[in-house]
């Protein structure tokens, strides 16, 4: 199977907000898993949809594409990479690609009349190292970005980037496990203070016994209690939350 191109449209796994649309969210799964397949998860997790009153959910899936972990196997993943560790070389021509097709679906949400900084993108594991990726390199002006067991390599695109140019960033949150032996918590916690070092606000939850999994959803709504805009409830909770 060829490449993925810039070109490609990603299928998408959308929950409606129960009111009027004025955010949206997006929410990146981890490699070989799908939108729908991280939205059931989730939906497990806490045994009801992850649903908000005014933002949209978007679950992308990543195209299929030659995955070199897996030996050249066809996976649905974000990018390729020579092995999962922090201590080896980006592919950044697969990642490059595919923060110009998430653009189009931050576009997309702008056409639809939603501003870029009501905008959140994040996700679990390597969807959180691509939302870190689009946001930090691209779309700076999104409404924060959240990586959920990710990381990113030592010599990152990412932190080029921030060298380079100033300004304002996104606010990151981060969750990670201290069992987690896939991705581990000393990545996701070297990343963090990178990231910090170079002025992005970060915040940095450790889970202690957590493997490579989600344990609850309710660290993603944790992390709208930063966000200063309208009201928002959060599942299964009679209370409301500034968002």
């Amino acid at each position: 199977m060829a490449a993925v191109s810039g070109s490609v449209r990603l299928q998408r796994c959308v929950v409606s907000p129960a009111g009027r649309h004025s955010a949206s969210l997006i929410f990146l799964h981890g490699s070989g898993d799908s939108g729908q397949g991280l939205r059931k998860w989730i939906k497990q997790v806490l045994n009801q949809d992850l649903t908000f009153q005014h933002i949209k959910i978007i679950y992308p899936t990543a195209p299929p594409r030659p995955y070199t972990p897996m030996k050249g196997g066809i996976s649905n993943v974000w990018f390729d990479r020579v092995k999962i560790s922090n201590d080896c070389p980006e592919h950044l021509e697969s990642i490059d690609v595919m923060c110009q097709v998430l653009t189009e679906l931050i576009n997309d949400e702008v056409q639809s009349g939603i501003k870029k900084n009501r905008i959140l993108i994040g996700g679990f594991s390597m969807g959180g190292c691509m939302a870190m990726h689009v946001a930090y390199r691209n779309h700076r002006d999104v409404a924060g970005v959240f990586a959920l067991s990710s990381f990113l390599n030592k010599t990152s695109a990412v932190y080029q980037a921030l060298q380079k140019r100033g300004g304002e960033l996104p606010e990151l949150f981060q969750c990670h496990g201290t069992a987690d032996e896939l991705v581990l918590h000393a990545w996701g916690k070297e990343t963090n203070s990178v990231l910090q070092s170079l002025g992005v606000s970060t915040t940095f939850h450790t889970f202690p016994g957590l493997y490579h999994e989600l344990s609850t959803g309710i660290f993603i709504c944790y992390w709208l209690l930063y966000k200063k805009s309208t009201w928002v409830v959060f599942p299964g909770a009679s209370q409301h939350y500034c968002f």
